[in-house]
């Protein structure tokens, strides 16, 4: 069902005029605009063990739940929409991200359709390489242990094998990935455990999780796209990241590919602004040394007097 009729989004609002915010929830901008506290969702459900679902809440509290959210919204309204209408950024929330809204909105309900069998011959190879990284590892280190537990390798490593400690943390010797990277080259064990680690992330991260987030009303993964997350305006997305599908390795760009159209009928156009931020800076700062290497004209922008 599509809805043509005019929006007003308070929490896209409140992220144009303050993109450096921590929050934008409707509670926090009901605190910092309204200096209104709104009743959490702890007070009605609860919480750990005897927190219950909202359909056991009572009519009474669940329906000033749902009423203090639609009041709460249409005072910050209110409060929006006037700074908005006489700020530089009216443009930016008229013309880019509301019409923006629906397009999302759109790209989630159609998700994305994903080659399971290919992930599936993904992960019996990741297996493969995992089981053979543990051997090697097991018999460098001449007993099994827990490759996972960065005190039980962090003990093997700096006060069994007598490896040099490049850094400390209150629990003891710090097993992080720079730390590892420091000793990779001059010690096999270290560049194995770092391939190991690798591999693994891969395999939880993407292989094994991508095929339990599809839906089984649709057989595709429904992400969501947020607009008011990162501060530079960019988007970012969540349940899963689609944006964070790794690329560099070989494997990494095996899992990209099993991202598939759903039909034969269609493709999946993959674009890049290449390196956007360069450009822009280029154009809107009008240097000629900056601008060359891109191929541009001298461009001057002319810009609004305040």
């Amino acid at each position: 069902m599509s809805l043509d009729n005019p929006i007003f989004d308070t929490m896209i609002a409140a992220y144009i005029l303050d993109a450096g915010a921590y929050n934008y929830s409707l509670d926090e901008c009901a605190a910092k605009e309204l200096r209104y506290s709104m009743m959490p969702i702890s007070e009605l459900i609860g919480k750990g063990k005897k927190q219950i679902t909202f359909d056991l809440v009572s009519k009474e509290d669940a329906c000033f739940y749902a009423a203090e959210d639609a009041w709460v919204a249409y005072k910050l309204h209110q409060v929006y929409q006037p700074i908005l209408d006489n700020s530089m950024a009216k443009s930016v929330y008229y013309d880019i991200e509301l019409p923006l809204l629906r397009v999302l909105m759109r790209m989630e309900e159609n998700g994305v359709s994903l080659d399971t069998q290919m992930l599936s011959e993904i992960s019996h190879h990741l297996n493969l390489e995992l089981k053979r990284l543990t051997d090697e590892i097991y018999d460098i280190a001449g007993y099994e242990f827990n490759i996972n537990s960065t005190q039980q390798l962090a003990k093997l490593l700096f006060e069994e094998m007598n490896l040099p400690a490049k850094k400390k943390t209150k629990s003891g010797f710090s097993t992080d990935s720079s730390v590892l990277e420091a000793l990779a080259d001059d010690y096999e064990i270290a560049a194995k455990i770092l391939e190991y680690r690798q591999l693994m992330k891969l395999e939880s991260t993407y292989v094994s999780a991508l095929p339990k987030l599809i839906s089984p009303k649709t057989g595709r993964i429904h992400s969501s796209f947020n607009q008011c997350v990162a501060s530079t305006g960019r988007l970012s997305s969540t349940n899963p990241n689609l944006q964070n599908i790794p690329i560099r390795s070989k494997i990494g760009r095996e899992i990209r590919k099993a991202f598939i159209a759903k039909d034969s009928e269609r493709v999946i156009l993959a674009a890049d602004y290449s390196q956007i931020e360069l450009r822009l800076l280029a154009l809107m700062s009008g240097d000629e040394l900056l601008q060359k290497p891109f191929g541009m004209a001298s461009i001057s922008i002319v810009r609004p007097r305040l």
